[in-house]
């Protein structure tokens, strides 16, 4: 089952730059969990921050709190590879290892992880994954067959079983659809949908219809100026965001009065 993600006055940096200024957000389990906003107000940064990604770039760190399940992600005890074995991310860019087949593409992270497999439990979760993310019958019968051979919908989809094939808590989603033509976007959307589920997915997305189709609960990130700290402006359930906000940045934003 997924696990609910407590942020608490999470500052985030860029060296001494502050991105990202006191996010404080409640993401409950089992639900989707859009960001949304305009480009460069941290939507991506936050989402980063989640399975500590962010911090892989040079002088990058987060001041406050990321707590899954009441577990501090951020305390000093705490080993960021386990993180993101619990915390999986989907791309926006379909990145499939390229030497590697469909099948050996979706045991990357299980080999990643030390995890010695038998052949046919590797087969076993081979199938389950591609099966969790509809690729399955697309695939099945080439699976020798390397993944950057495949569509770029069907890449997205190997790279969410990828994702799934370590049993994550949650799955975090930066833009997956954007490079995507609709009708693979819907393949995706539907995906989503059946995913959580099992899954906290999270996912930022430039493409309001896109949110308000799947997210359960939408957070409207702003910055004031070019070079201001990103800031969570205001969090709602997606009914109330897109037909009511109770906010009035949301409200321009949302109706395209923006900016």
């Amino acid at each position: 089952m997924g696990q609910r993600i407590d942020v608490k006055n999470l500052n985030i940096y860029y060296g001494d730059f502050l991105a990202v200024e006191d996010v404080n957000l409640a993401i409950q389990p089992n639900k989707v969990t859009a960001f949304i906003g305009p480009s460069g107000c941290g939507k991506s940064t936050v989402l980063r921050t989640l399975d500590r990604m962010h911090e892989i770039i040079p002088g990058a760190h987060v001041k406050g709190e990321v707590k899954l399940e009441g577990r501090d992600l951020y305390a000093k005890d705490v080993d960021p590879v386990e993180v993101r074995r619990d915390i999986g991310m989907v791309f926006q860019r379909a990145n499939p290892f390229p030497t590697m087949s469909i099948k050996e593409n979706v045991l990357a992270g299980v080999r990643l992880n030390n995890r010695k497999i038998s052949k046919s439990d590797a087969d076993d979760l081979v199938e389950w994954a591609l099966r969790g993310a509809n690729l399955w019958n697309e695939v099945k019968d080439r699976l020798g067959n390397p993944g950057v051979g495949l569509s770029g919908g069907q890449q997205q989809r190997l790279c969410i079983a990828r994702a799934v094939a370590v049993h994550p808590q949650v799955l975090l989603m930066d833009e997956p659809c954007s490079a995507l033509d609709p009708i693979s976007t819907l393949a995706v959307e539907d995906l989503i949908n059946e995913l959580k589920n099992d899954y906290t997915i999270v996912i930022v997305t430039h493409n309001m219809q896109q949110a308000a189709r799947i997210a359960d609960y939408t957070a409207f990130f702003n910055l004031k100026a070019v070079g201001q700290p990103g800031h969570l402006t205001y969090f709602a359930d997606t009914t109330t965001m897109f037909n009511n906000p109770q906010n009035e940045e949301a409200e321009r934003y949302i109706s395209g009065r923006f900016g």
